[in-house]
């Protein structure tokens, strides 16, 4: 079971800061072999899920940015779950835990992401319909997705403190 967190830029730790741009990079950059500039900017705009294993690590993160950030919608993004622990459901419910609290942040709003193509049918089952078409972010195949305003919201919002 995991334990997860929702807090703005300015609540972070250090600690968890540190704990957010290692996982990134190391799924990013390391794993995919991704070379782009994770400090985009957009942090400091941005609800932060963090979702700690028993031990206390990080396994999960995903961050909400708000309508006008990035896109005309709020968007979730940076979306990742450590390697060893793909395949068990954490993604599917980091994804439903960002929907809620986008939902209750920004309600009536249709909710955008850029998805890895490879993870098209991942999303659609949560709710996200592809509108446009295939492009290249920094070498991997992205396509954008959005789940409607009127999709049913997840249910999961529980937040935990490990």
């Amino acid at each position: 079971m995991l334990h997860w967190l929702w807090k703005t830029f300015d609540e972070l730790s250090l600690e968890q800061l540190y704990d957010a741009i290692h996982l990134r990079q190391q799924v990013f950059v390391i794993e995919q072999e991704c070379l782009y500039l994770d400090a985009d900017g957009f942090d400091p705009a941005c609800l932060h899920g963090l979702g700690y294993d028993g031990q206390g690590e990080l396994v999960a993160y995903a961050r909400i940015l708000p309508p006008g950030v990035r896109y005309a919608e709020p968007s979730i993004g940076r979306v990742i779950v450590a390697l060893s622990l793909r395949g068990k459901g954490i993604g599917e419910a980091l994804m439903k835990q960002a929907l809620a609290r986008s939902a209750a942040l920004y309600p009536g709003m249709a909710i955008r992401i850029s998805a890895q193509a490879r993870l098209e049918r991942f999303y659609q089952r949560l709710g996200f319909v592809r509108v446009g078409d295939l492009y290249d972010d920094t070498g991997i195949a992205h396509v954008d997705m959005l789940a409607p305003a009127d999709a049913p919201i997840p249910v999961s919002m529980k937040e935990d403190r490990p």
